[in-house]
C-alpha cells in the first residue's frame, strides 16, 4: 500500500464519512423545500477506489495524479437525484445560491451517435460547517463533487458502470451495442417524461 493510499485509509475511517453525513444534511437543507427531489445521497470515496485512482497513467506513462491526496476531488461526493430533466437547472441554481463552484459541467456524449451521457457535474469548496471541530482541516479535501441526475440517468449510469467497467473482461461488440440501445431507450424515456410534464402545464418551479 502506497503512503497515500494508507493515509487515505486513516482519514476515510477516522473523518471523511462522518464529513459525508453532515454534507448530506447541509445539501438537503438547501433543497429540501424543492419538488421531484427523489433522494440525496453523499458518501466518502472507498479506500479500494482511492486506490485505482491514484494509480492512474496518462497515455505517455506519467501519473495522472502526483499528488493524489489534494488532487482527486471526489473524495466526497454528494448525488441528488430528480424526476425530470428541467429540475435539474431548477436544483443547480438552488445549489449555487449557497455554495461556491470551481468547476461546472453537463455531461454529455461526445458524438450523437452514442448515448450515454451523466447528468449535471459540480466541483464545489467544502463547507466547513460540516467539519467536525476536532478535525485538523489541513487533512480535509478543499473540494467534493456534485452529481445531479434524473432518475434514467442515475439507473442507466449505475448499470453500465457495473455491467461495462467492472465487468472481468472486456465487452464484445454486440454488448456494446445492446449497452447503448439501453442508452437510447433511457434517453428516450426522459425525453418523453420531461415533454408530458411540460404539457400538462405543472409548475417546474
Amino acid at each position: 500500500m502506497s503512503k497515500p493510499v494508507e493515509e487515505y485509509t486513516r482519514r476515510y475511517h477516522a473523518f471523511l464519512t462522518t464529513i459525508a453525513t453532515n454534507l448530506e444534511q447541509h445539501i438537503r437543507s438547501h433543497v429540501d423545500q424543492l419538488p421531484r427531489i427523489d433522494r440525496i445521497t453523499a458518501r466518502a470515496k472507498e479506500p479500494d477506489s482511492f486506490a485505482e485512482k491514484a494509480t492512474l497513467l496518462n497515455v505517455d506513462g506519467t501519473r495522472k495524479y502526483p499528488t493524489p491526496l489534494m488532487q482527486i476531488q471526489d473524495q466526497i461526493g454528494v448525488r441528488i437525484i430528480v424526476y425530470y430533466t428541467d429540475d435539474v437547472p431548477v436544483v443547480t441554481d438552488m445549489i449555487l445560491r449557497y455554495l461556491r463552484p470551481i468547476e461546472e459541467k453537463d455531461r454529455i456524449p461526445e458524438s450523437e451517435w452514442e448515448f450515454g451521457y451523466a447528468g449535471k457535474h459540480l466541483i464545489l469548496i467544502l463547507p466547513r460547517d460540516v467539519v467536525p471541530a476536532d478535525i485538523d482541516l489541513s487533512e480535509v479535501p478543499d473540494f467534493f463533487e456534485l452529481q445531479i441526475k434524473t432518475l434514467y440517468q442515475h439507473a442507466w449510469s449505475e448499470a453500465n458502470h457495473d455491467l461495462g467497467y467492472k465487468s472481468k473482461a472486456p465487452l464484445i461488440s454486440d454488448q456494446k451495442r445492446r449497452l447503448a440501445y439501453t442508452a437510447a431507450q433511457s434517453w428516450g424515456a426522459d425525453r418523453v417524461f420531461a415533454d408530458l410534464f411540460r404539457e400538462l402545464d405543472n409548475d417546474l418551479t
